[in-house]
């Protein structure tokens, strides 16, 4: 029967084969990991390769992504879709084996990881969604929630600041179910890190709450296999792992230095490793005995079907739990949601009440959490200035997980991260809040939102100058155009209570990619619409106000959308009719069908863009006749329309800048 070390060697000898054929890619994780990645994946790593979506699986994270080859080598050694075809194709176009691990591309990908620290983050959120949803679901006798999150990380995901954001609140939130096997090589791109990274990092963990496992032989199966089982055992606090390794093991002349981390080895030093490991196959081959000892479908089917004979009878014990388990396991709206959307926003345009879109949105919330369970909201430290919390929020503590609302504190960037898991784990749909300013903060993860494709619900409130007296620091100018510039991002600006409405709407059903929505501090009038430009507001723009013969186009979104419907109205007294259209969503305007757009803008009437914020992304739509009123310059203190006056939103200038379309 073939060792632990023969196990672990047919990993190591995987990646170096791959990443030498690819001429690129980082060794160094793979072979300084592979030891503690057999004992966890052999032993006890609760998956079915067959069923990688199963929902009672274990999460594996391998935060430090830059080490790919050894999550694709376990996958596919393991039985998952992964074949040795696509190991040979490592970096290669189309291939599911990419140089960072990429969720959707190959089977087993839990999440899209190499921006360190950021994989982290997201085990936080897996891990906290399955604390959530056990207390939510689970009875006494019938545990179908039950798993535990597993990550992978090296110092440079310690080293980033979002790990601190993200251990702390897992500390507080005290994530039994948490652990992090830490590989703690000491080494990085630049070499030894004992000249830039010197903290106590097991003291720092242990400050946040965390059993930490010290001094661990990275190298040694029996000492990893102990620590494995002490941090299962712990099941009040997240467990960190220290794990003493040796980057590039089993590399004469290249192991443990910075030189194993980002380079192919070289055929030469990857002869000695094999000499050195005793490991006398050819290049990608691994011998039966060994694969038979790796694979996990047999295992895996086992531990599936037991869970299956659980949830059956927990299905005949409590059948309502049971439906709304699958339903919310299938991303499945409630059937009368969307009705009670729709009257509310029928009834918000008859009603036409002046209210700050943040407002409108924490209406629409209180209507969409009383019917869905799965809703999780948050804000980072903002709650009632986000307009995030709605009536009926349970804070998520330690103590009381069956919550739906969580207190992020001020940690924009760990919020959206753990966010990112959460949407990833299934079973809840969770958005949070904070200020369109403070996005930079949290801006890799929104980017990470949009390339995997998840439902994240991004609540930015403060949108533009109008806040006002906070001044430049609070003010956001560029956020707006660098989130539409983010492929995969729907943003959504409404103009009042009634185009929030279907802002939400659109956000709860877009299941398989993230859209942010952009709200106002102060508050914003409801012009009047008729039935068929409430249906046209989820086509992104619609016109708004029309006048026959119009001469030009005023497109607004926001606030500015009653600026320009001012505006329009003095050019009217004026004999300049004009045609507003409101954009809440240029992303979704610009997917519709080329007959629509055409209709709301006909091409050779010049077209005025009015929003408060950076104008980058507007000018193709204004095109080579057109114009963008927008802000380039940052902010200053003053009350919200002094502000705004200041940079040019009147209807004076608004005026002055149509006429000059055509003058």
């Amino acid at each position: 029967m073939p060792t632990r070390f023969e196990r672990a060697n047919a990993v190591r000898a995987l990646a170096m084969d791959a990443v030498q054929r690819a001429g690129c890619g980082h060794p160094g994780a793979p072979m300084g990991m592979a030891d503690i990645a057999e004992v966890l994946w052999r032993d006890h790593l609760k998956h079915d390769p067959a069923a990688p979506d199963w929902v009672d699986r274990d999460r594996f994270i391998l935060s430090n992504g830059h080490g790919s080859m050894l999550l694709y080598a376990l996958l596919h050694l393991t039985g998952y879709g992964v074949s040795l075809e696509d190991i040979k194709n490592f970096r290669q176009l189309h291939a599911p084996t990419a140089g960072h691990p990429e969720v959707g591309e190959a089977p087993g990908v839990e999440t899209t990881t190499g921006p360190l620290g950021q994989g982290f983050a997201n085990g936080v959120g897996m891990a906290l969604a399955e604390k959530i949803l056990a207390a939510r679901y689970n009875r006494e006798g019938h545990c179908v929630v039950d798993h535990h999150t597993w990550v992978f990380a090296g110092d440079g995901c310690l080293m980033e600041g979002i790990s601190h954001e993200a251990a702390s609140l897992a500390g507080t939130q005290r994530l039994g179910k948490l652990i992090c096997l830490y590989d703690d090589n000491g080494i990085s791109i630049d070499g030894d890190i004992s000249g830039w990274f010197t903290d106590d990092t097991a003291g720092r963990f242990e400050a946040y709450g965390w059993q930490v496992i010290r001094n661990v032989d990275g190298h040694n199966p029996e000492e990893i296999a102990t620590a494995i089982e002490t941090a299962i055992a712990e099941t009040d606090r997240p467990t960190l792992v220290c794990c003493r390794t040796v980057i590039g093991f089993g590399s004469p002349n290249k192991g443990g230095k910075a030189s194993a981390h980002g380079a192919a080895l070289g055929d030469e030093e990857i002869a000695l490793v094999r000499e050195q490991l005793g490991w006398s196959h050819a290049p990608f081959e691994v011998p039966d005995d060994i694969r038979s000892e790796w694979d996990g479908r047999r295992q895996g089917a086992q531990q599936h079907a037991e869970w299956k004979d659980r949830f059956d009878a927990y299905a005949i014990a409590y059948p309502e739990l049971a439906e709304e388990f699958g339903r919310v396991q299938a991303r499945s709206l409630p059937e009368a949601l969307d009705e009670s959307l729709l009257q509310f926003a029928r009834a918000s345009q008859q009603g036409r009440v002046k209210i700050a879109t943040r407002q409108a949105s924490k209406a629409v919330l209180d209507i969409a959490a009383s019917q869905m369970s799965e809703l999780l909201g948050g804000s980072a430290d903002l709650s009632g200035s986000n307009g995030t919390q709605f009536d009926g929020a349970r804070a998520v503590t330690a103590e009381f997980p069956d919550g739906n609302y969580v207190n992020w504190g001020v940690r924009e960037f760990g919020m959206t991260a753990a966010i990112n898991g959460i949407a990833l784990h299934g079973g809840l749909v969770p958005y949070s809040g904070t200020f369109l300013v403070f996005q930079d903060y949290a801006r890799n993860a929104v980017r990470l939102a949009a390339l995997m494709g998840v439902q994240n619900i991004l609540v930015y409130t403060h949108d533009s100058l109008a806040l006002g007296e906070d001044g430049p620091t609070h003010q956001p100018v560029e956020q707006l155009a660098t989130l539409r510039m983010t492929p995969g991002l729907e943003n959504w600006r409404p103009a009042d209570q009634v185009e929030t409405v279907f802002a939400w709407r659109a956000a709860l059903a877009r299941t398989a990619a993230p859209t942010s929505l952009i709200l106002s501090r102060q508050g914003l009038p409801c012009p009047e619409r008729s039935d068929g430009q409430l249906e046209a507001i989820d086509r992104g723009g619609y016109v708004l106000s029309d006048a026959e013969g119009a001469r030009a186009i005023i497109i607004a979104t926001g606030s500015e959308v009653a600026l320009a419907m001012d505006a329009a109205a003095a050019l009217g007294e004026q004999g300049v009719p004009v045609r507003v259209v409101s954009m809440p969503c240029l992303e979704r305007f610009q997917d519709q069908d080329a007959s629509y757009v055409d209709d709301v803008l006909p091409a050779g009437v010049p077209r005025l863009i009015v929003e408060a914020a950076h104008p980058a992304p507007w000018w193709r739509l204004a095109g080579s006749g057109g114009d963008v009123l927008g802000v380039e310059r940052f902010g200053m203190s003053a009350p919200g329309d002094v502000a705004m006056a200041e940079v040019g939103f009147t209807v004076d200038n608004v005026v002055e800048r149509v006429k000059a379309l055509f003058s």
